[in-house]
């Protein structure tokens, strides 16, 4: 058993005006299974590099371990797969297949085309090479996003499975809860440690912060106590000053006075009431430097304009296909005013292809009655948003959005302010996802359609959007694969099942 050892760990990108890591101190054992967290902008993928000795870094990190990042960089996706890996790792062939065995999925996947693989089979042959040597520490940044609820399943099964050390960085809650044994949560340049999974995690986190924010009530009103009698003190003072030129005018018009005693006094009475004051500000910068800094959520707000329509969708037997494949078996369900709807299923079985053909973009056949109102005024999330471009400006003037709204959400959901000038095509994933989805609040709707909205959100932005749904009850079709999200804000789930 080794250990990785940070010192002093501080770090901050030059074009940013706040560290990422001021003086960040931990120690870990690598058979640890660690799950990172914290919010988008943190630094959670900046500490891997870090690891990596990808950055320059003020401190030490002392570790005797050779790091493997995942996704490892792909250089030609048109090779057939397994040529892909042996570009990144040597290994022999029998290796991978037994790790692909033990993920259920067939090795004849290695003699395909890299880029023919679906999204969840990449995630799957690059996991897979991570472990064939435990000559490596693992890195695992965000295996969720393409995986579906049987995927992520299969994925938290085989990393519990395995005896070696490795940190994953994902927000699906469910998953960091099957697979990590420690979780190490970013919070506000500090590295905090805790033992267990994510809901030992939430619920000694939950204890802190209400012992914080109880200590912060406290110091806050010392804090307005001090401040209130440093400025009485110096009201006070001020006062006996003006007593003193005052006197002495009075002498000057022919009153008897001994200013000598006067100005004696007065400087006595200032050098106690200055002394005072200076103890003050020192009490006051003592209490003030306690403040500790808990992570508060703001609520984010929607612009859902419920109309008169009481039954906004009715699906008898729909079916779907393309060139005569059949997607899924025959679905019948309603969604009325209020109702959640969430669609399930693997990969592939055309959960998106429903939501194309409701809103008329979709591209194969189709069987089966959909009635809807003339007219519904829907907002849409969708699952590809490259096409997101220009200044936020000028993006939400296209899009006929409320900008202070739009801004107003983006702030909520974490983005910096000083993002806020930035081209959308030079955003991070994440902050082009928030563009997304801030988008789509500010809009006004009647029904929502949500396209796998939690891709790229930290836990954070997550329950900001249950506590939201749940206030506002709008009428919703969804996509997620978040089985947590989905027991919390569905009120109807519907599988597809493949054809």
């Amino acid at each position: 058993m080794s250990k990785i050892e940070i010192k002093q760990l501080t770090f901050g990108y030059d074009n940013q005006g706040t560290l990422l890591f001021d003086q960040a101190n931990l120690n870990f054992d690598t058979s640890w299974k660690l799950g990172l967290i914290g919010r988008n902008g943190r630094g959670k993928t900046t500490l891997l590099n870090i690891l990596q000795n990808k950055l320059s870094y003020s401190g030490q990190i002392n570790h005797q371990l050779e790091f493997l990042y995942f996704p490892q960089p792909i250089k030609d996706k048109k090779q057939l797969t397994f040529y892909v890996l042996q570009e990144i790792s040597d290994f022999e062939q029998w290796e991978i297949e037994r790790e692909l065995n033990l993920l259920n999925v067939d090795p004849q996947i290695l003699w395909r085309e890299f880029e023919t693989l679906s999204g969840g089979e990449q995630t799957k042959v690059l996991l897979a090479l991570l472990f064939i040597d435990d000559q490596y520490f693992p890195l695992i940044d965000e295996p969720t996003n393409h995986l579906d609820i049987a995927g992520r399943k299969q994925v938290a099964e085989y990393l519990k499975k395995k005896r070696q050390g490795f940190i994953v960085v994902s927000h699906d809650r469910s998953f960091v809860d099957d697979v990590v044994d420690h979780v190490l949560s970013i919070e506000k340049s500090q590295l905090e440690l805790y033992q267990g999974n994510f809901s030992v995690y939430e619920e000694q986190k939950k204890i802190k912060d209400e012992f914080e924010l109880a200590q912060n009530e406290k110091l806050k009103k010392e804090v307005t106590r001090l401040r209130k009698t440093a400025a009485e003190k110096a009201e006070w003072s001020r006062s006996k000053e003006q007593d003193k030129y005052g006197k002495a005018s009075e002498k000057g018009s022919g009153a008897i006075y001994d200013t000598g005693f006067i100005g004696a006094r007065a400087a006595r009475t200032m050098k106690r009431s200055k002394s005072i004051e200076s103890r003050m500000e020192t009490q006051l910068a003592e209490k003030e430097s306690l403040l500790k800094d808990i992570e508060y959520i703001d609520p984010l707000t929607m612009n859902y304009q419920p109309g008169h329509n009481k039954r906004l969708l009715t699906v008898e037997h729909l079916a779907l296909s393309y060139q005569g494949e059949p997607l899924f078996q025959p679905v019948s369900f309603t969604l009325s005013q209020g109702d959640r709807l969430a669609l399930t299923g693997a990969n592939g079985s055309g959960k998106s292809s429903i939501i194309r053909l409701l809103l008329n973009q979709f591209e194969g056949e189709s069987s089966g009655e959909i009635n809807r109102p003339e007219k519904l005024n829907i907002s849409y999330v969708r699952q590809n948003y490259e096409d997101n471009r220009g200044t936020l400006t000028e993006f939400s003037e296209t899009q006929g959005l409320n900008h202070q709204e739009f801004l107003n959400n983006l702030h909520k959901l974490g983005m910096e302010r000083d993002v806020f000038h930035n081209r959308i095509e030079q955003m991070s994933m994440g902050q082009r996802k928030k563009v997304e989805l801030a988008k789509s609040l500010a809009m006004p709707a009647e029904f929502y359609i949500w396209d796998e909205p939690l891709n790229y959100l930290d836990i954070f932005n997550q329950e900001q959007l249950e506590q939201l749904i749940l206030s506002v009850k709008p009428t919703m079709l969804l996509v997620e694969h978040d089985q947590a999200f989905l027991e919390k804000i569905a009120t109807q789930i519907i599988p597809l099942v493949k054809a």
